[in-house]
């Protein structure tokens, strides 16, 4: 008796102190501050996070052990509006775990990272596969009564019982077991994957020794090469950075074309060296799993369970899609190739054109044909004009103003932070973070994260969402100038933003941007258009030194030489796409390398154009299943968006209040709350035509029969 009251004793200790612990950590406490919290990266530290996702999850648990074994008959407010409450610490926590992953990667990090996200996959499973729960859920979606709920409730409904289904909730214990494990190793093997990735991107670079390596760069590219050099603390005069916002300007512009293929060659080999960081073994049992686990919840392949929830639903369609869009684009790369090698004849260079010479000769083919040189538009693209012209579009299309805002804690202080309103009412609707320049630990690319999603389940809940780049800083107090394609991305990210500030729903779990992942491209690359607009181009593409807008003649030749590159930009693209598919169509294991080269071979892949995302680098469809079998998407939403965009060029322009106020009402207010295709034809009035997205690429459009 004895011994049993020291143990529980013992016990009481623990727990004390737990608390108190708890107590302290400043991730478990609620986000406090203006519009309604927010998060407080002045006070967060690594050492925090595994207590703090401890405790959430068990916290977690216990909610939802709550709601399924409540007493009572399951109603949407005790079963699915209370799930909808559940989790609150765990989601906040899980926020800011994500910035940190992303924009705050260290040693330290990446050691809680690696033992702490098979925990999160954990969580979900016990979620998922709770019967009781389940049950709760399946009645509800079954019962006639939940028919008379609003269209938003019933949506919720659904959405909940699908998402069970799909994740295998009507398994027996045996096989949810098994998926279970497939989950937990999974989330062990993105984690090692990302990491791999981002050690090769920050590891490797490419060294400017001499004056001579400069030779064809654009002052701004030098600039950033030798503040490179300098934050890497080198003593060297400029290194190229393994990360694309660094390389593909280095090669457009480098004369050098013994560095160029230099550059090349660490770019399209990252996570593929042969070393401690290649991906390789890591990528192929990824696949090996999916397969696993397509097979125990009933689909042949992981390709069709990827897509029982995206608007495609069949692989085939995805790939019948793609092909129809691949030949012209095939026959477009080699007609520009052929009046690259007539340059390179020319000049007696003796070689065939190769991947690292691609963009170098089509930037000399686009002064020849269109007298129009990046170099020459680059000075008037300076980020911070383009971003307050990103704000105007925002007010112009969904009455939306920016002010900038200083009262609140940032994680990085290049970040920047402003409180987003309705410029007619003055109502506040959500908050937007914006980090736009690379750095050591963060990843390439850009991106939109919703920090936390608008909702008004229990009162007005404001959005915060971020927009993350990878700009080059180079040397202090000079405005950043970008690229034309760097500026299409900006507003393409952007669009996302947009997407999750102007969502106005109920419900946090269909707000903003929670839609099927080849809808959710939509919105986004929808507002690339409105960055070639005479308004934005005249009222903010601004000389850096003189001020002085755009100049007409330069307007009218850069209109004309729009559709430049899109045989490039679509097989680099397309490649990706369809090696992805295929990937995941496949059950059999597989040799990277040479499934890339036969996958590759079998279309017929421009010698002179890699892939945009190699296998052993595709972070996309190996950091999380998030585009795995999935990065189709952005073909299968340019479509949607092209026929789109002709909605506003067949009414009043990019402009037109109407339309606009139709894209908003139907489109970037509903979230997830109806149908994504009955969403889009509310907007149009009908589904979407493939003919808009080959007259946006000026590609023929093939005779219907």
């Amino acid at each position: 008796m004895k011994k049993i009251i020291t143990i529980f004793l013992m016990g009481t200790i623990f727990f004390a102190s737990n608390a108190q612990t708890n107590t302290e950590n400043p991730l478990l406490k609620k986000w406090t501050g203006p519009y309604g919290g927010v998060p407080a990266f002045d006070v967060y530290k690594v050492s925090d996070f595994k207590p703090a996702i401890q405790f959430a999850i068990q916290e977690k648990l216990n909610e939802i052990d709550a709601i399924a074994n409540n007493s009572k008959a399951p109603t949407f407010d005790n079963t699915i509006a209370a799930l909808e409450r559940s989790g609150e610490t765990i989601s906040r926590i899980s926020t800011v775990y994500g910035i940190y992953r992303s924009n705050l990667s260290s040693p330290e990090f990446n050691a809680v990272d690696t033992e702490m996200s098979p925990k999160f996959s954990e969580l979900k499973d016990k979620i998922n596969q709770n019967k009781k729960l389940f049950t709760r859920i399946e009645t509800l979606y079954n019962s006639k009564e939940s028919k008379k709920l609003r269209s938003e409730q019933q949506r919720l409904i659904w959405l909940y019982y699908t998402n069970f289904v799909r994740e295998g909730a009507k398994l027996n214990d045996q096989d949810k077991e098994k998926v279970a494990k497939i989950n937990k190793e999974l989330a062990g093997l993105f984690t090692k994957f990302s990491q791999n990735l981002l050690a090769e991107e920050h590891n490797q670079y490419v060294a400017l020794t001499t004056e001579s390596d400069f030779d064809g760069l654009p002052e701004e590219v030098k600039k950033a090469a030798m503040a490179d050099a300098k934050e890497r603390k080198l003593n060297v005069l400029g290194t190229i950075a393994n990360t694309r916002s660094s390389i593909e300007p280095f090669l457009t512009f480098s004369t050098r074309r013994d560095l160029r293929e230099k550059a090349f060659d660490i770019f399209v080999k990252r996570g593929d060296n042969g070393n401690a960081n290649d991906n390789n073994a890591t990528l192929v049992s990824i696949l090996e799993l999916r397969t696993k686990k397509a097979k125990l919840l009933g689909y042949p392949t992981f390709a069709d369970w990827s897509l029982s929830n995206k608007m495609a639903k069949d692989p085939q369609k995805t790939l019948d899609l793609m092909l129809s869009v691949w030949e012209p684009a095939v026959k477009k790369v080699h007609e520009d190739v052929a009046e690259m090698q007539k340059i390179v004849d020319t000049e007696g260079g003796k070689f065939k054109i190769q991947p690292w010479d691609y963009r170098f000769y089509a930037e000399k083919v686009r002064k020849a044909k269109y007298d129009l040189d990046q170099n020459e538009v680059k000075p008037y693209l300076q980020l911070e004009k383009l971003r307050e012209g990103m704000f105007w579009v925002a007010g112009e299309l969904f009455n939306l103003s920016f002010r900038q805002i200083t009262n609140v804690p940032v994680y990085h202080p290049d970040v920047r932070v402003w409180e987003v309103s309705n410029k007619v009412t003055g109502k506040v609707v959500g908050l937007w973070y914006f980090d736009p320049y690379a750095r050591a630990g963060k990843r390439s690319g850009a991106w939109m994260n919703a920090y936390r999603d608008q909702q008004k389940l229990d009162g007005e809940v404001l959005t915060i969402v971020s927009n993350n780049c990878n700009f080059i800083k180079g040397a202090d107090n000079e405005p950043i100038l970008i690229s034309w394609d760097d500026a299409s991305t900006l507003f393409h990210e952007f669009g996302h933003a947009l997407h999750g500030l102007c969502s106005n729903v109920t419900y946090p779990s269909l707000a903003g941007t929670s839609v099927a992942r080849d809808y959710v491209e939509f919105p986004s690359q929808l507002l690339e258009h409105w960055l070639a607009t005479p308004e934005v181009l005249n009222k903010f593409a601004l000389h850096y030194k003189t001020n002085q807008p755009l100049p007409q003649s330069l307007v009218d030749r850069i209109e004309k030489a729009a559709n430049f590159g899109e045989g490039f930009a679509t097989v680099e693209t397309i490649s990706s796409s369809l090696v992805d598919m295929k990937l995941h169509l496949t059950t059999t294991t597989i040799d990277p390398h040479k499934f890339e080269i036969e996958t590759l071979d079998a279309l017929h892949m421009p010698s002179e154009i890699v892939m945009r995302h190699r296998i052993p680098q595709f972070g996309h469809i190996f950091s999380s299943d998030g585009y795995a079998a999935g990065y189709y998407s952005y073909l299968w939403a340019d479509v949607i968006n092209a026929d789109a965009w002709e909605a506003f060029t067949e009414g009043n322009g990019p402009y037109d209040k109407a339309v606009a106020k139709r894209l908003y009402d139907t489109v970037f207010s509903v979230g997830n709350t109806i149908d994504n295709e009955r969403s889009y034809e509310n907007f149009r009035g009908r589904a979407p035509k493939t003919d808009a997205l080959m007259r946006a690429r000026n590609f023929p459009i093939a005779k219907k029969d």
